[in-house]
């Protein structure tokens, strides 16, 4: 009996794998849309492959691999065509990140050509996107091994600035989603405020607006002490001041009457936000800058300098703007996960509709919700592009490429070293996200016949 009872569980767990979302939750959880289910599973590969990466710069991991067999070194007595051919090299430090990064990217731009046009759940290719999840991890797995066959030559150098590109239009991303979620910050709470007639929803987006610019005050402040001298560092001054201008400029923008009028629930929250998170790209920029002077993250290592020549510094992994990084990259890549917003510039922009709420169910659909498991809300037409999400992960995975080796490049010597490639992208990307919140607060003015409600 209790073998039947095996064999019963193991076949539902293949069926199970095999099969779409719903089944991967419990009976005790809450009913959740299909739609949103597969994101996040997604997302639970994407991250699999950062923590991968992460562990392959761990110190002490280069010790562990020289111990296992066949791996790092010629074992006496097996012939040489039997023994493995994996340079240990590649399944460390920034090579293994490049390997498993483009492992990751690969998936991921395997299924945004594959889910391109896909208009609702009745179309066969979204079975394939909501379920089959074994055979998409074996997947995953057979890609990031062959990975760490690719021979060196001039993969790194040329991964490198696929990342470097990818990670100038995920950094823009992650500015659209903080656009979308202070609006969406701002609209609730000034809906509960007057819905409960009440000041203590006013005094908390003061409090949170007033904290916000302190801290990028405070942030100008010590980018001018620490990445400045009185007389050097003259790119740095001139990237923090024009930033802090046009800082200043979107957030008296953000509160002109015109705005106000054609968007009522744009403030000073959003334009706060926006500020700190312009400081922060500022001050990863300039964390990049291949100057001892301006920039104290450079490492020192031996005689106290780490110059490499004219072309710049050495690597240091874990420093303070990566690992902030890496913070705000796991809540975007969250929230590109489970967001459903009201706002339709961010919609157009993320190619997503607006989701509402769920009115009305089918029986089955209720029965589904009832066993706390996933139900189909994509019959009518899919809540996101498939095909856009897929692409949105592929830029992830080369943001958290270069925020895992700090944006620095790959040298003939298969030194990392730090150039002004990653702060001018870095700066540029600002800029152009600063440009972005700019449209949306001034284009219902210029396109008045459109609806930005």
């Amino acid at each position: 009996m209790g073998a039947c009872l095996g064999a019963c569980s193991l076949l539902s767990c293949a069926s199970c794998l095999c099969g779409s979302a719903p089944c991967i939750l419990c009976g005790c959880c809450p009913s959740t849309r299909n739609s949103t289910i597969s994101r996040l599973i997604f997302t639970v590969f994407l991250f699999l492959g950062v923590l991968v990466s992460i562990i392959m710069l761990s110190p002490g991991v280069e010790s562990q691999l020289y111990k296992l067999p066949w791996v790092c070194e010629n074992v006496a007595g097996i012939p040489v065509v039997l023994q493995s051919h994996i340079d240990c090299g590649s399944l460390l430090g920034h090579r293994a990140v490049y390997r498993m990064c483009f492992a990751t990217a690969a998936f991921f731009f395997l299924f945004t050509l594959l889910m391109i046009c896909v208009r609702s759940s009745q179309d066969p290719r979204a079975a394939i996107q909501n379920g089959f999840w074994f055979f998409k991890f074996l997947v995953f797995v057979g890609i990031t091994v062959g990975a760490f066959y690719i021979p060196d030559g001039s993969f790194t150098n040329i991964w490198f600035y696929f990342g470097v590109v990818g990670s100038f239009l995920f950094i823009l991303i992650q500015l659209v989603l903080l656009i979308d979620f202070a609006h969406s910050w701002n609209q609730r709470w000034l809906g509960k405020a007057e819905e409960c007639n009440s000041r203590a929803w006013y005094a908390g987006l003061f409090f949170f607006t007033l904290l916000f610019y302190s801290l990028s005050i405070a942030a100008v402040t010590l980018l001018f002490i620490y990445y400045t001298q009185p007389n050097a560092c003259y790119e740095g001054k001139a990237f923090i001041g024009l930033n802090l201008t046009l800082c200043v400029c979107i957030s008296i923008i953000a509160v002109l009457p015109k705005v106000q009028d054609a968007q009522p629930n744009s403030g000073l929250l959003q334009a706060s936000t926006i500020t700190l998170y312009t400081m922060f790209v500022t001050w990863s920029a300039l964390s990049n800058v291949p100057d001892q002077k301006c920039n104290p993250h450079l490492p020192y290592f031996g005689n106290g300098t780490v110059q490499t020549g004219a072309e710049g510094y050495a690597t240091q992994w874990w420093d303070a703007p990566s690992i902030v990084g890496l913070i705000i990259f796991i809540l975007c890549t969250f929230f590109i996960s489970l967001r459903s917003s009201n706002h339709r510039q961010v919609n157009s922009l993320l190619r997503t509709e607006e989701s509402p709420p769920i009115l009305e169910a089918t029986q089955q659909q209720q029965v589904v919700a009832s066993e706390g498991r996933a139900f189909d809300n994509e019959q009518d037409g899919v809540t996101y592009s498939y095909s856009f999400f897929h692409f949105c992960l592929v830029l992830a995975s080369l943001h958290i490429m270069m925020t895992l080796t700090n944006w620095y490049r790959p040298s003939e010597t298969q030194k990392m070293i730090s150039t002004w490639t990653a702060v001018w992208v870095k700066i540029c990307a600002s800029w152009v996200g600063l440009l972005l919140y700019l449209w949306t607060l001034v284009a219902p003015l210029l396109l008045p016949n459109r609806d930005f409600n």
